[in-house]
């Protein structure tokens, strides 16, 4: 296939149940990098929050951070694109979710923010080890979310929560998912992600391809969570791993193997190279 851009998801994908890339993928995207073709992390996460053995290695300079409301040039230290939550409107989404049992943290340039009550008893909210030690790393402690918000005043890229039970977790989606002007997903089963509008995966390619000139059916994507769902739809070949949802992998494609099984690598050989793992 002629492939310009490989944009990868990282938790679920790239990286494995353990938060590592693999020597396989690593050997991969390398292979990528030398062949002339851009990698670029699409993720959930802040660009601050994309682990270093990923962002060091030589060639990778973009980065689609926060489900697509940043595009970061990496090299350049610099952002191309952004779709942000104004900060009038994260201020009454989180006033709204403040009143349900629920962990909630905006982020602001390429921090999240977070405050005691909730940084301080993370496994309340069912988050694993690995994502606890990914918090701590990632998260600004201040005494007040709410506060600091509306005191600074910035554009938020996403607001997250945390839930400790799936019924309430349904519960507020439904509540959320009357308001026309945010985009409502989720990356791991007990979590949902408030983004403003434009801000989702697919639409981020969509949009570095273009600026780098590059048509959008030389793009692939890689992934297996529900913030997955529009890259896989709107990039020119979409991805999906086997530890991803029947429905991922009905949308994608092709299915490759887990993340625990270098699934990355072996699609890249099979789909790019035309060679087995």
């Amino acid at each position: 296939m002629d492939i310009k851009l490989i944009a990868l998801d990282l938790d679920g994908t790239l990286l494995n149940s353990k938060k590592q890339l693999s020597k396989e993928n690593r050997k991969a995207l390398t292979e990528c990098i030398q062949n002339g073709i851009l990698v670029v992390p699409c993720t959930g996460r802040t660009a601050d929050g994309i682990p270093s053995e990923i962002k060091d290695i030589d060639g990778i300079r973009y980065a689609i951070a926060t489900n697509g409301a940043v595009i970061h040039d990496l090299k350049e230290n610099t952002v191309l694109d952004t779709r942000m939550l104004t900060w009038e409107k994260a201020m009454e989404l989180l006033k709204f979710v403040d009143n349900y049992p629920v962990m909630y943290d905006p982020y602001i340039e390429g921090r999240g923010i977070t405050e005691p009550k909730f940084f301080e008893n993370l496994s309340d909210y069912c988050l694993t080890d690995a994502l606890q030690d990914l918090v701590k790393k990632t998260r600004d402690l201040h005494p007040s979310i709410i506060d600091y918000v509306r005191n600074i005043r910035k554009p938020v890229e996403k607001i997250n929560l945390f839930f400790p039970d799936m019924e309430g977790r349904a519960r507020l989606r439904a509540e959320l998912n009357k308001q026309a002007d945010i985009l409502v997903t989720s990356s791991i089963p007990n979590n949902l992600e408030i983004n403003a509008l434009g801000a989702s995966k697919g639409e981020a390619i969509h949009r570095l391809a273009d600026l780098l000139g590059i048509d959008r059916a030389q793009t692939m994507a890689i992934g297996d969570g529900e913030n997955d769902f529009t890259m896989i739809r709107m990039a020119g070949v979409g991805v999906a791993m086997k530890n991803a949802s029947e429905e991922l992998q009905a949308e994608a494609n092709y299915v490759t193997e887990t993340n625990d099984d270098d699934g990355v690598a072996a699609a890249i050989y099979r789909l790019v190279f035309g060679k087995q793992l």
